[in-house]
């Protein structure tokens, strides 16, 4: 059952993670679209039905799952879980800037610069790094 919980785990992180580096590139081409244009129209409706479809419910099976697993592993106390966790409640406030960004975007209203959605776009390859890292090595 355990590994079970892993494997499902994993998968939401792949499907998480997918929709975390996809989104923000939108956001790049979206912000270099003329707002009202045929191209931001469909930029919206892709942000929107990715954030909805992939990145809310692989989130919220991380999150389940991996406190399921941590709970069999009983990794409560483990330094490098805490920092593990640190890392990931830092996506997960990444995730929501995303969504409070994609409400922007819908109603016409960005004002963020291309080069600054090119930044963000680097923002979950780090944290998963560091997250990997941690889970792998665990380093202390």
């Amino acid at each position: 059952m355990e590994l079970w919980i892993k494997a499902l785990h994993v998968v939401a992180v792949i499907a998480w993670m997918a929709g975390m580096f996809y989104l923000p590139r939108l956001y790049v081409y979206h912000a270099e679209a003329k707002a009202g244009s045929e191209l931001s129209e469909t930029l919206k409706v892709m942000e929107r039905r990715l954030l909805r479809v992939i990145i809310n419910p692989a989130s919220i099976l991380v999150w389940v799952l991996g406190l399921w697993t941590a709970w069999l592993m009983d990794a409560w106390w483990e330094p490098w879980f805490h920092a593990k966790m640190t890392l990931v409640v830092l996506l997960s406030v990444y995730h929501h800037l995303l969504a409070l960004w994609r409400k922007d975007f819908e109603a016409d209203r960005n004002v963020r610069s291309v080069r600054f959605y090119r930044i963000a776009n680097e923002v979950p390859t780090l944290l998963m790094i560091g997250i990997v890292i941690l889970v792998i090595v665990k380093p202390f």
